[in-house]
């Protein structure tokens, strides 16, 4: 199967940045600013604690301050001095760290992507597959940084062997490689469908060269080996329930099974859980006792796969109609030329086992956060009904689903991802001395995270008339404020003038 154009596009991205993505479309640094009366959800697991004043001197956070008691006055006398500095009032508003997804294609149009993500409030994402070559993914990581680009910051992880001038069939060819990705300026690499001789080779080099991994696990290789041969971090699923195999080597694939066939190859890996070792057994503790002991970092992306568990939620998902592009919908149809568009006789019975499938996998990711794994949040959000921006907090509550508590969802979405892209000491919790990427919401995201989306979430009062709450209200990425509401407002009106220019909106497939 081929995959579309929608993988990131970097050389456009670079070309454009001036333009489509301007700085001044946030509003900052400033010398001094505070962040007045909040709710603070520190995103390190404690509970929230507030009222407090958050100063935050150019791009980092200064001082955390307590400043009176939950429902009580507060005495002006004990907070910090404006001193000529900027102050927002955030009185009865909550603020966490900003949000990491660790599995997000940049993509084109520019603009429209980049303010998905500012609007839900991302502020660093992961670009696991750069393909534009170390320069322009090093410039434009650069870029992303600071404030020459109203965008989240970028990690770029290249494919392992891209641009590669001869087979890297020798460990020393695969170290040459190696060492030209880290002068490149690369965050890390990705390996998928490499064989196991090439990840037992490659994934102890690239630890010893200071080098992040990541893998999309193919048949041959398993969660067990390439942990073993330094692999930190797994992407999606594959390569756990393989790990937990005990009557068998091989997934039960029918006799005519194709691999290249991704209806036959979805269905079939929607049965392939209830084929490992059951929650609680011998094999199930010690496979996750291992992979704890090495420190390896799961990258679920639950968000992805849902539309193989109840298809029709995700196509009629209530944002579609004013957040989806045309263009993006058109891929997003099922089309057997295409990666990911696998729907061609999606069954009752293939949604039954993907549930099942979905309930063994959220108990192996529970029991593993809870014996001390890092389970941290990723979307790959442009396939599958999964739209930006809004697949994270799909995932978030995907996470609430699995057993995960509230706190600890917040943990995965900021401090962990962080933390996988070795940057905990910069990003990922709301601490003085950190960068000042932070989230500001007026509800109550740990009451519900529907909160977080940008459609809001339903609520009657009581007069008894439904209202939308919630939203994300400013989005800072290193002391820069983004006014999140005009972020999304921003895609709605990309999303209108396209219908407009097109002559067609968003239909579910089959009903045109």
């Amino acid at each position: 199967m081929r995959k579309t154009s929608r993988c990131a596009a970097i050389g456009l991205l670079l070309t454009v940045a001036a333009t489509a993505s301007r700085a001044s479309e946030g509003e900052g640094p400033f010398p001094r600013l505070i962040l007045r009366g909040a709710t603070v959800v520190d995103g390190t697991g404690a509970p929230p604690a507030g009222p407090v004043d958050i100063v935050i001197l150019n791009d980092r956070i200064a001082e955390i301050v307590a400043v009176g008691s939950p429902g009580f006055p507060v005495d002006p006398e004990g907070r910090p001095k404006t001193d000529g500095g900027k102050e927002i009032d955030l009185t009865g508003m909550w603020v966490l760290p900003g949000f990491v997804d660790l599995y997000a294609h940049p993509m084109e149009p520019v603009e429209y992507y980049s303010k998905l993500w500012l609007g839900h409030g991302i502020t660093t994402i992961r670009d696991p597959s750069c393909r534009e070559g170390f320069a322009a993914c090093a410039e434009l990581r650069k870029k992303s940084q600071g404030g020459r680009m109203t965008s989240p910051r970028i990690e770029p992880f290249v494919t392992f062997g891209a641009g590669a001038k001869q087979p890297l069939d020798t460990p020393e060819r695969i170290a040459a490689w190696l060492a030209e990705a880290k002068k490149g300026g690369m965050a890390g690499v990705r390996f998928r469908g490499h064989k196991p001789a090439v990840l037992a080779a490659a994934l102890p080099e690239a630890r010893r060269l200071g080098l992040s991994t990541s893998c999309h696990h193919y048949p041959g290789a398993d969660a067990l080996d390439t942990s073993g041969w330094g692999l930190a971090m797994l992407e999606h699923w594959h390569g756990l329930p393989e790990a937990l195999f005990t009557g068998r080597t091989v997934p039960d694939f029918p006799p005519d099974y194709n691999d290249a066939d991704e209806g036959q190859r979805f269905a079939s890996s929607g049965r392939l859980w209830r084929q490992a070792a059951a929650p609680g057994s011998e094999r199930w503790n010690r496979v996750i006792e291992d992979l704890v002991a090495r420190g390896l970092t799961l990258v679920p992306t639950l968000s992805l796969f849902e539309a193989n568990r109840d298809l029709m939620r995700a196509i009629q998902a209530e944002w579609h109609e004013r957040y989806t592009l045309p263009a993006l919908w058109d891929q997003f149809r099922p089309n057997r030329r295409n990666h990911a568009t696998h729907w061609f006789d999606w069954t009752t019975g293939d949604e039954i086992a993907w549930r099942e499938n979905y309930r063994l996998w959220m108990a192996f990711l529970n029991d593993y956060k809870n014996r001390g794994g890092r389970v941290a949040v990723g979307t790959d959000a442009g396939f599958q009904y999964n739209l930006h921006g809004f697949s994270l907090v799909r995932e978030m509550e995907l996470l609430q689903e699995a057993g995960f508590h509230p706190l600890e969802v917040v943990r995965a979405a900021t401090l962990a991802g962080a933390e996988a892209l070795g940057r905990a000491g910069e990003i990922g919790s709301v601490e003085p001395g950190k960068l000042a990427d932070l989230v500001v919401v007026g509800e109550n995201p740990l009451h519900n995270l529907k909160v977080l989306y940008g459609t809001g979430a339903l609520k009657v009062g009581f007069d008894n008339r439904p209202t939308r709450v919630g939203g994300v209200r400013y989005t800072l990425k290193g002391g820069i404020i983004y006014d999140a509401e005009r972020m999304r407002a921003d895609v709605r009106r990309i999303v209108e003038e396209a219908k407009a220019r097109e002559g067609r909106g968003i239909v579910a497939p089959g009903l045109e």
